[in-house]
């Protein structure tokens, strides 16, 4: 498991890397936009990232078990949940707001969708368990994942930043952006699925 973590992180790298330069474009071209309207695009990314999220993560779950579904209702609520929605809010709200912190951004803050917007975020996580239940697969595409998280990232950011910053605070964002892709979204998609399949199978030995 070890050796599939460190090949995956290795691999989309690159394209977290150019995720987070248009993170980045995205701040230099829109840090005059309203507030309000930073929030509304915040809070259409980020269910969307845990729609998404919640999707993969309850698939690669289900495509790496054996047995009946019906009896592990339980385990693929609470794994597409937290697998999706914990490590979404890490990725999304946490580390973003790390970087607001560290830069002491004018109008830093941290959004808990889950909390502030319950209403929406935790329906479509269920949302995306459902139809993985149904449909699992893991064969949708990657980059459309990370760009929907950056770009959440990124409006988390554009709501703090209170207009133009110096250019050595956007290479600090720029870094935050990466990071809070590049481990939490191979977190959600891989490893913490399978995890629980690595537990499950040395259970079924004892």
């Amino acid at each position: 498991m070890f050796k599939q973590i460190g090949r995956e992180l290795r691999e989309h790298s690159p394209f977290t890397a150019i995720g987070a330069l248009t993170g980045i474009v995205l701040m230099l071209a829109l840090y005059k936009i309203p507030y309000s309207l930073s929030y509304k695009i915040f809070y259409t990314l980020h269910p969307l990232h845990v729609l998404l999220s919640a999707f993969v993560t309850t698939s690669m779950y289900l495509l790496h078990t054996e047995g009946s579904k019906k009896k592990k209702i339980l385990a693929i609520l609470l794994i597409g949940y937290f697998g999706s929605v914990g490590i979404g809010t890490l990725s999304d709200s946490v580390v973003p707001f790390l970087g607001e912190t560290l830069l002491n951004l004018p109008n830093k803050g941290i959004h808990l969708g889950f909390i502030e917007e319950w209403w929406l975020v935790n329906p479509l996580a269920l949302l995306g368990i459902l139809i993985a239940y149904f449909r699992p697969t893991t064969k949708f595409p990657h980059a459309g994942h990370v760009l929907v998280s950056t770009w959440a990232s990124t409006f988390h950011v554009i709501m703090a930043l209170g207009g133009f910053r110096v250019w050595y605070e956007y290479l600090v964002l720029f870094v935050f952006l990466f990071l809070a892709v590049w481990v939490p979204c191979c977190t959600s998609d891989i490893v913490f699925p399978l995890m629980f399949v690595k537990l499950r199978v040395k259970d079924t030995r004892s």
